[in-house]
């Protein structure tokens, strides 16, 4: 008894399945990781009897490297120091890195996951290591604020772009786009 359409009936024309290749675009992190951490608190304990409002100076750089054809490591470089004009209080560098597989990519879609996407997912653990560090040296937390770096991405680009246009041609092999605000 069966039906039209009916899905036992159906199988020996429904259309072969795929090969089986894995051949979609897939990227992420596969790992993240502090590669390095550093807190000097140079005038401590005279610092924490400072009343001046501090002065904050953060700093921070995506780099990228290879690792295997399909991983990449993925560093988010910051350092936030407060200063007032009696010292420095703390200096915090943060090195942050995430081991990043994108694979079945085009070379363009893998540039942007590196330098926009894996960032933007690495932060707010950078961000939390940072506010940690800065809290453990005896000074209230730093929260820092969310950074577009999608956004920084697509400025950077372009103004490569522009540069590349007045200098009338492409920029050396290897010039990417990473972010320092």
């Amino acid at each position: 008894m069966a039906d039209d359409n009916d899905v036992l009936t159906d199988l020996d024309n429904m259309p072969p399945p795929g090969n089986g290749a894995d051949n979609q675009p897939v990227a992420g992190i596969v790992s993240q990781y502090v590669k390095d951490l550093s807190v000097e608190n140079p005038k401590a304990p005279e610092s924490f009897r400072w009343r001046e409002q501090p002065e904050m100076d953060v700093q921070f750089n995506i780099g990228a490297r290879e690792i295997e054809a399909e991983l990449s490591e993925v560093e988010l470089k910051v350092t936030a120091t407060s200063k007032t004009s009696q010292g420095t209080a703390y200096i915090v560098d943060l090195s942050y890195c995430g081991l990043v597989g994108m694979r079945n990519m085009p070379e363009e879609q893998k540039h942007a996951f590196t330098y926009a996407e894996a960032p933007r997912l690495l932060f707010p653990y950078a961000r939390r290591v940072i506010s940690d560090a800065v809290r453990d040296a005896g000074f209230a937390p730093l929260v820092l604020d969310p950074i577009d770096f999608n956004g920084l991405y697509v400025q950077q680009l372009a103004q490569k772009r522009a540069a590349e246009a007045a200098e009338g041609g492409p920029a050396p092999a290897g010039d990417t786009p990473g972010g320092e605000g």
